[in-house]
């Protein structure tokens, strides 16, 4: 068995021994698997499939060779996960990174529409700006009031976005069946695709997958690491 593996001089170092510490090998129950995921798969243990690591760190390899080019030509790629679990990670990792992120509900139009949401995120940049510059102090309370408001729900819609003045030329999805929406929108909009792809998801859905375990948080944790060390040493 390979122990460790590298995809390129600059980035993260994959260790099978490390991975399966982190849980990426446990797939779902045999009743969900996604018959495309079968080649990835080496056995089953309590009614669950069982991820071959090897295959998992080979493709893990190629996604993270695929990011560091991107990143060192000076490219962008948008992290989206927004299961409640691994939220504050994949903010973390991607502001570690200064890459853009959504971690709320993926808004419908964010690639298909963009000039469309590039509008609804300058007006919140505008509102944001005016709050701490003191130029909505000559509203009443009450007015103050709703604009604090909607400022919060604009922040949880757009922080993670804000400074995001263009499509993005990647996006790394932490659960591709979660949002499902993200994937379908980047595919039309020809953005490849970086996919965590548990057993009951189809990874052709993605460019470049990452066969693993998609709700553990320690499995994500490990994945977002490994994607984070990769960019930070590809700038």
């Amino acid at each position: 068995m390979i122990e460790e593996t590298k995809a390129d001089k600059k980035d993260a170092m994959l260790s099978i021994d490390d991975m399966q510490v982190a849980g990426l090998h446990f797939g779902h129950r045999v009743s969900r698997l996604h018959p495309k995921m079968k080649p990835y798969v080496s056995g089953i243990k309590n009614n669950v499939h069982i991820i071959d690591l090897e295959k998992t760190g080979k493709e893990f390899e190629k996604a993270l060779a695929f990011i560091s080019k991107l990143v060192s030509e000076g490219k962008n790629i948008l992290f989206v996960g927004t299961k409640i679990q691994v939220k504050q990670f994949v903010k973390s990792n991607a502001e570690l990174s200064n890459m853009p992120y959504v971690i709320e509900r993926w808004l419908g139009g964010t690639f298909t529409n963009f000039e469309t949401i590039a509008k609804r995120v300058q007006y919140f940049k505008e509102l944001e700006n005016k709050k701490a510059t003191g130029g909505l102090e000559k509203y009443t309370k009450k007015e103050r009031s709703l604009f604090d408001k909607e400022l919060e729900i604009l922040r949880r819609k757009f922080e993670g976005i804000k400074n995001m003045v263009k499509l993005p030329d990647a996006v790394f999805i932490l659960d591709v069946r979660k949002d499902i929406t993200a994937a379908r929108e980047a595919k039309r909009k020809g953005i490849k695709i970086v996919g965590v792809i548990d057993t009951n998801v189809d990874p052709n859905l993605v460019e470049y997958p990452i066969p693993a375990n998609d709700d553990a948080i320690s499995s994500v944790r490990y994945i977002l690491e490994k994607v984070s060390e990769t960019i930070q040493n590809s700038k």
